[in-house]
């Protein structure tokens, strides 16, 4: 496998092939669960901000991170707000 690079329109592929296909194609935060630590904001800042209720919120700009920043900004999340969405619907995460 070749190493990877960006893409013209941001995706990561690998050097040679085709753009590698995005596996998130949604994200919700679940506002009954989210407590505010900020550490998805911390990890993909493009991606959520706090609201007026310092709940975390779903931004337009978060397919600007690839893949990988947005499982780990889900993942850092401690009470598991964060929920991706792969293509077909189904949840992905947690």
């Amino acid at each position: 496998m070749g190493a990877m690079a960006n893409s013209p329109n941001g995706n990561a592929h690998h050097g040679g092939g085709q753009p590698e296909k995005r596996k998130i194609a949604r994200i919700e935060v679940d506002r009954t669960l989210c407590i505010g630590s900020a550490t998805c904001i911390a990890l993909a800042s493009e991606a959520f901000a706090l609201d007026n209720e310092n709940k975390a919120v779903v931004q337009p700009g978060w397919k600007k991170h690839d893949d990988e920043t947005l499982w780990e900004a889900a993942k850092s999340c401690p009470v598991f707000a964060i929920k991706l969405f792969g293509e077909d619907g189904k949840q992905i995460y947690p």
